[in-house]
């Protein structure tokens, strides 16, 4: 890509806006950083020092009264904020990126879908976790038939995390949209509908494990594709021994990998993509197994090198989308399928059924 490139407005410097959003747009060609919206003064010095160049401003609504200086919003602020500030964006005339999860409701991600469609503008949604390492390694297994038919699917996001942080994500207010189900949940979710397409029941089980904790901390999924696939999601904060991030069981072999994809540790500690060494890469020693009537915790199975991460990928993506006419990456539509998904695992856990979509 070539020319001036497009100035992003990214609302939000938390914990998304600055270890992921900010990092990722930086290291994109055709995009550049251009304002970050925080209205807390250490978090504007942290852009500050981080982004010399970058402007910062105290609210969005600065970035509305600014609209034809900007080419992008990125909205990374607290999952109540996304809506209101997606639609404030679209209606100012510009394209948007939302951080996960778009919406509270099914229902309110197809209004923003419908609004950015009637206004002719990109609506993407930051599903990043479509580029991790073991998700990349699994399509590929899948496409090349090694799995063979796949029958169950197996995905764990298990932390241990005994001791509560406190902030929106563990409030019990469901104003705020927190907990692991749309968090964490909105991951494993996702990845599951575009392994193994739609889904006809969800069963599930929420729990809240931790003393003080207000909203669900352990929770388990269990999904009935239409394509037959059985899908088992857990996500927890709780898990004091780990289980694999992925066991996938198929008529002619397993697939098991333990660990999580490195991007996420490496923004924390400072590394850049196109900076940093080979980015995404892990050790041999974490490569997942491939294998029929073997235990991988012996050895068993064959290594399987896993393929580099690229959350890169994803801003590359909505570059192109914006400046060549290129797919979008991650629509509301497909983020609107997996809230739909997420609504009745709330409502199965609530009411102790299974719900059919």
């Amino acid at each position: 890509m070539t020319g001036t490139p497009l100035r992003v407005g990214l609302v939000g410097y938390g914990l998304a806006g600055s270890v992921f959003h900010a990092p990722l747009i930086a290291a994109t060609q055709g995009l550049a950083l251009g304002t970050v919206v925080t209205s807390d003064p250490e978090r504007q010095a942290q852009a500050r020092a981080a982004y010399p160049d970058v402007r910062v401003a105290a609210s969005a609504d600065e970035l509305w009264a600014r609209a034809g200086e900007l080419d992008l919003i990125v909205v990374a602020s607290p999952n109540k904020t996304h809506v209101p500030l997606a639609t404030a964006a679209l209606e100012a005339g510009l394209p948007v990126v939302v951080d996960k999860p778009v919406a509270g409701t099914a229902a309110q991600a197809r209004a923003l879908s419908e609004l950015a469609e009637k206004r002719g503008l990109l609506l993407s949604v930051f599903q990043n976790r479509r580029w991790d390492n073991d998700f990349l390694t699994l399509r590929r297994l899948i496409a090349d038939g090694e799995l063979g038919e796949v029958y169950r699917f197996e995905s764990r996001f298990e932390r241990w995390r005994p001791q509560l942080k406190g902030g929106w994500r563990e409030s019990g207010d469901p104003a705020e949209i927190g907990g692991l189900l749309y968090d964490l949940g909105s991951h494993v979710v996702d990845q599951a509908l575009v392994l193994f397409g739609p889904v006809t029941s969800v069963y599930a089980e929420t729990d809240v494990r931790r003393e003080g904790a207000r909203t669900d901390d352990d929770t388990f999924l269990a999904l009935t594709h239409a394509s037959g696939v059985r899908s088992h999601l857990y996500v927890s904060a709780t898990t004091a021994q780990l289980g694999p991030r992925f066991r996938v069981l198929g008529s002619k072999a397993g697939y098991v990998k333990h660990g999580l994809d490195p991007q996420e540790a490496a923004l924390r500690e400072g590394s850049r993509p196109g900076v940093s060494g080979e980015w995404g890469a892990e050790p041999e020693e974490l490569w997942g197994r491939l294998g029929a009537g073997e235990s991988p915790v012996t050895g068993g199975g064959t290594p399987v090198r896993t393929l580099p991460g690229d959350y890169p990928a994803y801003y590359a993506a909505v570059a192109r989308a914006l400046l060549s006419d290129g797919p979008n990456p991650v629509t509301a539509l497909e983020a609107a399928a997996a809230l739909d998904i997420l609504e009745a695992a709330r409502r199965s856990a609530a009411e102790k059924v299974t719900v059919t979509l």
